[in-house]
């Protein structure tokens, strides 16, 4: 099979997760750019990182990359560039876009060009001047960069934080992507407690216990590329029955979460129940104030409240101290809270370990990381023994 240049893209801050998430499944000839990583792969690496990747928001074929200072110049180049090779005769084929610091700044304009160049392209290989585009869907995006134009087709469709478990969602719901980040980032692993003392509607008790399992994150969904001929159904079932064979859901899990929110709660129960996680995960109803942490080197990792959108400043304040307060008194713990606050170490009385930029939508955020100490040795080998 050929080789691809496909595209993980990345929310800011964490194409180095997302990067090391591509390694691991195989794949090395990667390269960490703003918001995306670009690494080479076959078919079946299309559909290995859209069940598998759990920090990526959605996979790209990289189908061309030209400079492009007139409309003539991405007409050209985009008709030039393999459109047929993956869209059959009925494929659907929208095209979206994006301009920076380029000469060419019509959105609009740019996306018209590149549709009139791809049916040109379809009209010389299917010998038709029209296409009903009732079938598969392929979403081609042009993201013009300094003049430079870098074309793409999208294989995976809703993007890749959806997994299907979270049906319902609370006013301001972490993304799973994050969520997942945030675990991936920690000390965690599935012998350690787990707490998450604002939990919500559960996305980062969920995505841990994921993550504890082996379970990937794609595989109670679909992707707009499961109906490409291209890739064809055997290559997808190839790599559903790969992620199947490798749940390991006979580790036992000590993951917990609160939230002050009854409402939250049942949001949350509900999602539980949607990932076939409920007996896992134990989730009640608990102010922050009044949470207590069971057992040693444990991990809090949590997404309080803000203050923007929900809850006020006060109580925002009040909230980080009780966290605070909290973690300080479980010296074997360790703690890791993401926050747009300047003054979490002030409220905690303690400076973090390390601090980690981040963007939660568009809201620039910190992860504060404070490291307890490892597990022993011989305790975490008697654990794997059990």
């Amino acid at each position: 099979m050929a080789k691809l240049q496909l595209i993980a893209t990345a929310p800011m801050g964490l194409e180095a997760v997302v990067a090391r998430e591509v390694k691991d499944l195989g794949y090395h000839d990667v390269m960490v750019e703003n918001g995306r990583v670009t690494f080479s792969g076959d078919e079946l690496a299309i559909c290995r990182c859209n069940l598998w990747l759990r920090t990526s928001d959605r996979i790209l074929i990289k189908m061309g990359e030209f400079k492009a200072t007139t409309f003539d110049e991405l007409f050209e180049g985009t008709k030039a560039l393999p459109w047929d090779e993956w869209i059959p005769e009925d494929g659907e084929f929208p095209a979206e876009g994006r301009s920076h610091k380029s000469q060419l700044s019509s959105v609009p304009a740019c996306q018209g060009i590149v549709k009139k160049a791809m049916v040109e392209k379809m009209k010389l290989r299917y010998k038709r001047d029209w296409f009903p585009e009732d079938g598969g869907r392929y979403v081609a995006e042009v993201w013009l960069l300094n003049d430079v134009a870098t074309l793409t087709l999208d294989t995976t469709g809703a993007g890749l934080h959806k997994r299907g478990y979270r049906k319902l969602v609370t006013e301001a719901p972490l993304k799973e992507t994050m969520a997942a980040a945030m675990v991936l980032l920690s000390r965690w692993r599935p012998e350690r407690p787990l707490y998450d003392p604002f939990c919500g509607s559960g996305t980062i008790p969920i995505e841990a216990a994921m993550i504890g399992w082996n379970l990937a994150p794609g595989l109670r969904r679909s992707f707009n590329s499961e109906t490409w001929p291209r890739i064809g159904q055997a290559r997808w079932e190839e790599a559903r029955n790969e992620a199947i064979d490798s749940v390991r859901d006979d580790i036992p899990l000590e993951i917990a979460g609160s939230d002050i929110d009854p409402k939250a709660i049942e949001v949350a129960q509900a999602a539980l129940k949607a990932s076939g996680l409920s007996k896992e995960i134990k989730l009640e109803t608990l102010p922050v104030a009044k949470a207590r942490l069971r057992g040693d080197y444990g991990c809090v990792i949590t997404n309080p409240p803000y203050g923007e959108r929900i809850g006020d400043p006060e109580e925002v304040q009040m909230a980080l101290r009780q966290l605070g307060s909290l973690t300080a008194g479980s010296p074997t713990w360790s703690t890791f809270v993401l926050t747009p606050s300047k003054q979490l170490e002030h409220y905690f009385g303690r400076a973090a370990t390390k601090k980690r930029k981040l963007f939660n939508g568009r809201i620039e955020v910190a992860l504060h990381q404070y490291l307890g100490p490892l597990p022993p040795r011989d305790r975490k080998m008697s654990l794997d023994q059990e």
